[in-house]
């Protein structure tokens, strides 16, 4: 417990609760090397941090270490969980974020926080994650749900070339797919991510296969679909692309210029009906309007076996956007995730999709 967590509640009374002792100071004079923070670091499976506050965050993704909590944190090698939890306008504060985004970089997993009336009487984003929410979701990654079990997972825009300096593109940055790449290679997956044109740095961990345009996804998608049991579009491929690619830059006019376009292939369709297909397919749609009717429209005309479905061009979620919140749709049933860091919403996708491969495989 810090000074702070004192002020609340006693050690004495968390100790008769747990039936555990309860640590508050740096030096213990009652360990055997009077180090509490190494025997505590070394002997723990799982740290978790809740509440975590906006200070105790600045200090874990800083290395400060001036206390038992902050020490402990940077001794620590095992996996590291915190619920943040603090004012609204102080968990959307710029420097906040910043501190969060290096954590996580840290490997440190966030849970939440949630939305909701605050001790302070506002109402925001900043309540810590409910217990069980918070314990459910250390069961989940902790436990390797994925292990051993290939995945395919495609990610980012497609940029269809006009000529050698114009191509026709769209607004997705590919941080939701990389954030499900990176969730199944926590849950035990062997993962494959093929990349659009991103601005996200490399995940050293995961193998990747950079592409361009629909036709170079569409190849390294069906080519190795057959390897892997889970496929994931998560990937925003062009519609479209141009008929004839001009080998020289197409000087302006004064004359309006028409580019005539053709279908590219359906790369989540054709997976699919591949006779050897992967065993779960799961498809992601953005709409601005009818979410539900084109989401479901899509599940059964593609014959998949999910499809996430988000809304874009609103004030929150969508494209280029940390956060996102989902709606999951199966043949059986449907399930909304909530507004939240797309890292933690990943994370809530694939433990639902692995439920439902489960439930598959018994069916």
């Amino acid at each position: 417990m810090t000074p702070s967590a004192i002020q609340f509640i006693t050690p004495l009374t968390f100790q008769a609760l747990s039936g555990n002792p309860v640590s508050s100071q740096l030096l213990d004079v009652d360990e055997e090397n009077a180090m509490s923070h190494i025997n505590l670091a070394r002997w723990a499976d799982i740290i978790l941090i809740a509440p975590a506050t906006a200070n105790s965050i600045a200090k874990f993704s800083h290395g400060f270490a001036d206390d038992l909590l902050s020490t402990l944190y940077l001794a620590a090698t095992c996996p590291i969980y915190i619920a943040p939890a603090m004012n609204q306008a102080m968990w959307h504060k710029s420097v906040t974020q910043d501190n969060i985004t290096r954590l996580i970089k840290q490997n440190v997993h966030i849970i939440g926080p949630d939305s909701g009336t605050q001790a302070c009487g506002e109402v925001g984003e900043g309540r810590m994650s409910e217990p069980l929410t918070i314990v459910q979701t250390i069961c989940q990654q902790s436990v390797s749900v994925l292990k051993g079990v290939n995945v395919l997972i495609s990610a980012g825009p497609t940029r269809e070339a006009i000529d050698p300096v114009r191509y026709i593109t769209n607004h997705s940055s590919g941080k939701m797919g990389y954030a499900l790449a990176e969730a199944a290679h926590n849950a035990g997956a062997n993962v494959t991510l093929i990349s659009g044109p991103v601005s996200i740095p490399a995940l050293s961990y995961i193998k990747t296969i950079y592409v361009e345009s629909a036709s170079e996804m569409s190849q390294a998608v069906i080519s190795r679909a057959k390897d892997n049991t889970l496929y994931i579009g998560a990937a925003a491929v062009a519609d479209y692309s141009p008929i004839s690619i001009s080998e020289n830059k197409i000087k302006k006019h004064d004359d309006d210029m028409v580019i005539q376009l053709k279908k590219t292939q359906d790369i989540l369709a054709h997976v699919a009906s591949l006779p050897d297909r992967p065993f779960f397919v799961v498809g992601f749609a953005a709409e601005t309007n009818n979410l539900a009717q084109y989401a479901t429209q899509k599940l059964k005309q593609k014959k998949l076996d999910m499809i996430a479905a988000n809304w874009v061009g609103q004030s929150q979620g969508g494209f280029n956007k940390d956060e996102n919140a989902l709606h999951v749709y199966w043949k059986s049933g449907h399930k909304h995730l909530e507004m939240t860091r797309k890292k933690q919403l990943a994370t809530q996708l694939i433990a639902l999709i692995t439920e439902k491969m489960n439930e598959k495989s018994t069916t």
